[in-house]
């Protein structure tokens, strides 16, 4: 989960304002956006703080990580501009960002599939905010709407037969992904209703290591857990104070 807020105390010990935070596959890396040079780049340093901090970015745009290949080699960034794009940024040196999803819309909160095949993310390019799901890393190769109705910062499962995202009046919808070599999937269905939070630079819940919760945010205050269920089928959520 990436996280958004001020903190009195950074990994590397100096205050400032943390706009995403990430850690790469192995979790000993952590990966974050900071405006210590002035325009937001990303950074990283070991997630000990045993290491100096490095610079991966350099631009005068806002820079926000969104998501990590499985292989921790790549980083895929919304670059924040006059339309967000989506853009993919190598681990090693020269880290120089690579158009991924770039067009006259606006791209945000991307993930990549468990399995590596499928990049989620949501756009505004039918008018308001929707899931779609292109091929990766060959993202040319097709592109499917996947919500009906609005959708915001989607979320696979952690075997990749479910995609989740937010809907306009705070629900948590999914569907379930088909078998074949296309991308088909079932119809968008309620898992948990409520008035939960879909705002801000990143994704504002998760899901458990075994795939078996979710954690939410209420609006308004508060967390929710709820079950992960198969897409149809409502679950209720185990309410906890914020």
């Amino acid at each position: 989960m990436r996280l958004g807020r001020r903190i009195g105390r950074s990994v590397d010990q100096i205050q400032e304002v943390v706009e995403t935070l990430k850690t790469n596959p192995d979790s000993r890396r952590l990966i974050f956006a900071s405006t210590r040079v002035g325009g937001s780049n990303l950074f990283w340093q070991a997630a000990d703080g045993t290491s100096a901090v490095e610079q991966l970015t350099e631009g005068p745009n806002l820079l926000l990580a969104v998501a990590m290949t499985s292989d921790g080699n790549r980083i895929i960034v919304r670059e924040v501009g006059q339309q967000d794009d989506l853009m993919l940024v190598p681990l090693q040196p020269p880290r120089r960002p690579q158009p991924l999803v770039q067009t006259m819309f606006a791209e945000r909160n991307a993930e990549i599939a468990p399995d590596g095949r499928w990049l989620a993310y949501e756009s505004n390019e039918s008018g308001r905010e929707e899931i779609y799901v292109r091929p990766f890393p060959d993202v040319s190769g097709g592109r499917w709407q996947v919500s009906t109705g609005g959708g915001r910062m989607p979320l696979w499962s952690r075997n990749g037969q479910e995609l989740f995202y937010g809907s306009p009046d705070g629900a948590l919808m999914g569907v379930r992904m088909e078998p074949g070599p296309s991308w088909r999937s079932s119809t968008p269905a309620r898992i948990l209703q409520g008035q939960f939070a879909y705002s801000g630079f990143g994704r504002a819940y998760d899901i458990a290591p075994d795939g078996r919760r979710f954690l939410m945010i209420r609006e308004g205050g508060g967390s929710e857990a709820g079950e992960c269920g198969r897409p149809g089928q409502s679950r209720r959520g185990t309410e906890s104070p914020g």
